[in-house]
């Protein structure tokens, strides 16, 4: 039998753009939710215009497909609806009356304009789960900012502590503050559909990018609040751990990550053995005193084989280790390749496209690639012929319109 995902009794709206907000709404369809992506008339969400790359077809021409709007709108229905309209708004308003989730990113007071905020839906629709996403929140003196995932990057601590002790602060080489509020997004919408299940009540979910980066500095914004000391970068070392770095090979670097003293003592077999009875190496805390004497020597023992080598003789060895790998080695891992991270989707104007899978595993109900990331407007009138029961005549009159 095939497997029911988890949520395919849920019905998402997606009013989001970009990244942070379809991210978390894709998560949610490969879990079986059924998301509609409610996009504008004639542009639609700002990524589809994100590009180059662009997918290319059978020929291996480019299309018009940006390769980054594909990297967050899998399992989803795209339709065109103009909501600065009456005619829109009502359109919405019905299908938020038939949904179990909103989700939204404008910023804080524009979709009341438009009697699309969440007092008005839920008042037609109490069970309805509305999660706005936004740079900084719903209230607050920052609240009627934009926000972007670099300035959050920035204002949020991240890239204090990213980079190399002497250089720029440096942003991480994704757009992290976007996925992981997206992750919290998701988790929220999850906590929130287990509430009703209870209640039979929806709520109001406000998620801010900003709270999302400062959640996400983890050990490091504990490093300040338990010492009083603002952490620095120190390039790819850990401030807590030593070893725990890139290292020089003799043809590259290699990653080395140990994580007790067990496994130190492991690698000193390998490395230097007379590290072994050195009181000065003997626990972590003593390691992470000491840095400024291990890690030049561990570098200098560290040079004196190839990257392979090391990892072959590390890894027999039980010692934490690994290549640094560049995105095509990546996909051509073999545990990656195994784990059936890359995928492909038969898409409607671009051939078979390469996408990244859910890495998420599941024994009852695994996640499900079902649509490839749709075209711009590809169902709007199959959707609202079936959810909202409009005929042809009435559909070409929006369309005509200018609302769909």
């Amino acid at each position: 039998m095939r497997p029911v995902g988890a949520l395919s009794h849920v019905r998402v709206l997606d009013l989001s753009r970009v990244l942070a907000g379809p991210w978390a709404t894709q998560l949610l369809g490969d879990l079986g939710a059924e998301v509609i992506k409610i996009e504008r008339p004639g542009r639609g969400d700002d990524t589809r215009t994100y590009g180059p790359p662009w997918a290319k077809d059978e020929a291996g021409e480019d299309t018009d497909v940006s390769a980054y709007s594909l990297c967050a709108n899998r399992n989803k229905e795209s339709i065109t609806v103009d909501f600065t309209r009456a005619e829109g708004q009502a359109l919405l308003r019905e299908l938020a009356a038939q949904s179990d989730v909103l989700v939204e990113n404008f910023k804080v007071g524009t979709l009341a304009r438009y009697g699309l905020d969440y007092e008005t839906l839920a008042a037609i629709n109490p069970r309805l789960i509305y999660c706005s996403i936004t740079g900084f929140g719903q209230d607050g003196p920052y609240a009627e900012r934009s926000g972007y995932d670099f300035l959050i990057q920035g204002m949020g601590g991240l890239m204090s502590i990213t980079g190399a002790p002497d250089g720029t602060p440096t942003k991480v080489g994704v757009a992290l503050a976007d996925v992981m509020t997206g992750l919290y997004a998701s988790n929220a919408i999850l906590a929130a559909l287990a509430w009703r299940e209870r209640s039979g009540e929806g709520q109001h979910i406000d998620l801010g990018m900003l709270d999302v980066q400062v959640a996400a500095l983890a050990n490091q914004a504990l490093n300040y609040l338990s010492s009083g000391k603002a952490p620095a970068r120190v390039g790819n070392a850990h401030p807590n751990i030593v070893p725990y770095d890139a290292c020089p090979t003799a043809d590259g670097h290699m990653i080395l990550a140990i994580g007790n003293d067990a496994q130190f003592a492991r690698f000193c077999i390998e490395a230097r053995t007379d590290w072994l009875g050195d009181a000065r190496f003997g626990s972590n805390a003593a390691r992470v005193r000491h840095r400024d004497v291990l890690v030049p020597l561990i570098h200098d023992v560290t040079r004196r084989r190839t990257t392979a080598e090391w990892i072959a003789a590390l890894e027999a060895a039980g010692v934490p280790c690994g290549p640094i790998n560049t995105i095509p080695q990546v996909f051509d891992d073999p545990q990656v390749r195994h784990r059936g991270m890359r995928i492909e989707m038969a898409h409607p104007s671009a051939g078979k496209v390469a996408l990244v899978g859910s890495p998420i595993r599941m024994s009852k109900t695994p996640p499900t690639y079902r649509r490839a990331p749709p075209n711009l407007g590809s169902d709007t009138r199959d959707l609202l012929a079936r959810l909202l029961g409009r005929e042809r005549p009435q559909l070409d009159a929006l369309h005509e319109q200018g609302v769909i």
